[in-house]
């Protein structure tokens, strides 16, 4: 008899809900280059833009932020590295 069958055991499942993009859902919310805070969301600590798999973002604005973000980089809106702490 397997774990599984007798109920002691096995693996654990976890359901993720579909990401649904933030920007098509709300056609209120702009993408800008001046909006550092919004753009900030979507950097990894080190300074990478998050992938589309982790943000939920459609094709379109993933390209959209990604742009922005390089734009914001450019006009020092955003670092192009941060800085890791020394503990």
């Amino acid at each position: 008899m397997r774990d599984n069958e007798s109920g002691q055991g096995g693996e654990r499942r976890y359901f993720s809900r579909p990401k649904i993009c933030q920007f098509c859902a709300d056609k209120n919310i702009v993408i800008d280059y001046k909006n550092a805070d919004m753009l900030r969301r979507f950097i990894v600590e080190d300074g990478k833009i998050r992938p589309r798999r982790q943000t939920g973002n459609c094709a379109k604005h993933q390209r959209e932020i990604a742009s922005s973000i390089k734009r914001a980089r450019q006009i020092a809106l955003l670092p192009f590295i941060y800085q890791g702490r020394d503990d």
